[in-house]
């Protein structure tokens, strides 16, 4: 069997220890929540990097939720004109008798 090794494409180590310091780089940040496409929870310490196709993922789901509420906005507030505008013509017609 063949072994996967990760390796960072900036040639950079997320987190290390010098002597009695930790170094640690900007961009490896603790991610905690569910995973968009599994529903597991998340709570672990990964490159912001790798992150990315997480959080887009997370990003559309919300983009979607969002346009289906305008959506709905939208047919409900062409609805509520048509009737006022149908009302607006009742009246017109009872003026004109």
């Amino acid at each position: 069997m063949i072994k996967t090794e990760l390796t960072c494409p900036l040639g950079h180590t997320c987190q290390k220890v010098v002597g009695d310091v930790i170094q640690q780089c900007h961009w490896y940040i603790n991610l905690a929540g569910k995973n968009p496409q599994t529903g597991e929870p998340v709570d672990e310490y990964k490159c912001a990097i790798a992150w990315q196709p997480i959080l887009a993922i997370e990003g559309n789901g919300l983009l979607n939720g969002t346009n289906a509420s305008v959506q709905s906005l939208r047919n409900e507030t062409v609805k509520r004109q048509d009737e006022a505008l149908q009302v607006v013509r009742n009246v017109q017609t009872i003026e004109s008798k």
